[in-house]
């Protein structure tokens, strides 16, 4: 199971991490890798990452914009589903209807897009300009948060 912390705009990640005894405590079991957006921690389970992920909660709050769990190859999914999935409150299913896109450029988000039911994130790529794209499934609250955060096109 892949984590994935997203910086805040400004924030070198990795090094801010690296620099805090606590932060390396938690970490000592882990390599973490440098990302132009954050960094990418592996552990053997979703109940390891959602355990590492609460061990660094105050680094998040403080310097992590979205932390993000690969749930299969380029697809991630948000902390609040991480959480469902694994007290099982929801069964894993293949497809998922409440997701989004993430484009990562220079180093941070560049933009979020909430999609369709049954779309695949080939129909977004023409609006999105990004160096990386991220799709991410999320909970229904989460994505229609989303919605109302992002200002509407003209």
């Amino acid at each position: 199971m892949d984590i994935v912390l997203i910086s805040r705009q400004g924030v070198d990640l990795y090094s801010t991490l690296v620099a805090s005894e606590t932060s390396r405590a938690a970490l000592k079991f882990y390599h973490p890798s440098r990302l132009s957006y954050g960094i990418l921690i592996t552990t053997a389970s979703l109940g390891s990452a959602i355990s590492l992920v609460s061990e660094l909660r105050w680094y998040i709050r403080r310097y992590v914009s979205d932390v993000l769990f690969e749930i299969s190859d380029n697809v991630y999914c948000t902390h609040a589903l991480a959480r469902e999935f694994y007290e099982r409150d929801i069964p894993f299913i293949k497809s998922w209807k409440f997701r989004r896109l993430c484009g990562i450029r220079n180093g941070g988000v560049a933009c979020t897009l909430v999609m369709e039911p049954r779309s695949t994130p080939g129909n977004y790529l023409e609006r999105i300009e990004a160096d990386e794209v991220l799709e991410i499934w999320c909970t229904e609250e989460e994505c229609i948060e989303e919605v109302v955060s992002t200002p509407l096109e003209e």
